[in-house]
């Protein structure tokens, strides 16, 4: 309500004045008036002033203390600052405390993180941060994945301005350089596990350079796809290759079977010759100690075995050939009748077959 309604004596009870004097209408109270007023509210006098020291130092220290405890998570670790010098040893999980403002703390996740660059998954952004000129003059738009992890957290901290930025830079660097260098085919099914370890080792070499803190776990190539604008005819000239490919084995097939049957053939001629071979050697083997064995006989009764070898050799060429005997004594008669007797038993052996 203002200060001239309803109130003679001004808002404390007294008149403007102080002494009781007149009111200016409209103005606001004195200082003697605020002070005296607040003397009536205390009853009559100020509190304690030591009472007004403890609250403020016991505030104080609640403030203090609530800034200087920390708590860290499982997947953190902090890093404590002296006078903004960072100290050698690390925090771990759990609760500590520091002196706060003298000494402040930055804290570092040391899970596994992910960084994706590319430009397939995210097409309708018109992002060209995952095309690349391979090594026979291609372009590819390809899609990674970067795995890594904090491993120094005094170098992520505080030795570079903005890590995560260089990380992604130097991983799309470093895959650059190793797709120029290589053919479209090598990225697309050849030897993307090759190219993967690659630039692992690149960009590990680069953040080493540029003292990071982070450690590399693994790249992976999760897509790669032709530009749309040549897309169909990228797919042609796959299909082509893929067609060049499935011939080539056609080929290699049929030339693997043919060989194996040439082979197996030239294995059984070289077994029937080794066995012929035998066979001719025991053969002569058998001729020579025959021979050997009727020359010994000879040696011992050279009359008979002559008469016997004659007689032997007879048997064998008579046998063969039609026989007309003749006799050529004095009184003989000439040409002897001969009866074949083996000749007349085969041929009724002969007829009783039939």
């Amino acid at each position: 309500m203002p200060w001239n309604e309803n109130n003679s004596g001004g808002p404390w009870g007294q008149s403007p004045g102080g002494g009781g004097g007149p009111r200016r209408p409209g103005g606001p109270p004195k200082l003697e008036d605020i002070l005296s007023q607040g003397r009536d509210q205390f009853g009559g006098g100020l509190p304690d002033l030591r009472w007004i020291l403890l609250i403020g130092l016991v505030l104080l220290i609640a403030f203090l203390g609530s800034r200087s405890i920390y708590q860290l998570e499982p997947d953190e670790i902090g890093v404590e600052l002296r006078f903004g010098v960072p100290k050698e040893e690390f925090s771990n999980p759990g609760l500590h405390f520091m002196f706060w403002p003298i000494e402040t703390v930055e804290i570092a996740k040391t899970s596994e993180n992910e960084t994706r660059i590319g430009s397939i998954r995210n097409s309708r952004s018109g992002s060209t941060e995952g095309l690349m000129l391979t090594g026979d003059q291609n372009i590819v738009d390809l899609d990674f994945t970067v795995l890594w992890q904090i491993t120094n957290p005094n170098h992520y901290l505080f030795n570079v301005a903005d890590p995560d930025g260089v990380l992604r830079r130097a991983s799309n660097s470093a895959m650059r350089e190793v797709v120029g260098r290589r053919p479209a085919e090598d990225i697309f099914r050849d030897e993307r596990k090759g190219i993967e370890l690659e630039v692992k080792t690149t960009i590990q070499s680069m953040l080493d350079n540029y003292l990071t803190g982070v450690t590399i776990n693994d790249v992976k190539i999760e897509d790669v796809a032709p530009p749309t604008e040549v897309a169909d005819a990228f797919d042609e000239v796959q299909r082509a290759e893929q067609d060049q490919d499935r011939f080539q084995e056609e080929a290699r097939q049929y030339s693997n079977t043919k060989l194996g049957q040439a082979r197996g053939r030239a294995a059984q001629i070289s077994e029937e010759a080794a066995a012929y071979k035998d066979q001719v050697v025991k053969e002569a083997e058998g001729e020579a100690a025959r021979f050997t064995s009727v020359y010994e006989e000879y040696a011992k009764a050279p009359e008979v075995t002559r008469k016997r070898l004659f007689l032997e050799t007879m048997e064998e060429v008579l046998g063969r050939s039609n026989k007309v005997i003749i006799e050529n004594d004095a009184g003989g008669t000439g040409v002897v009748p001969y009866l074949p007797l083996n000749e007349l038993n085969s041929r009724s052996n002969s007829s009783a077959g039939n």
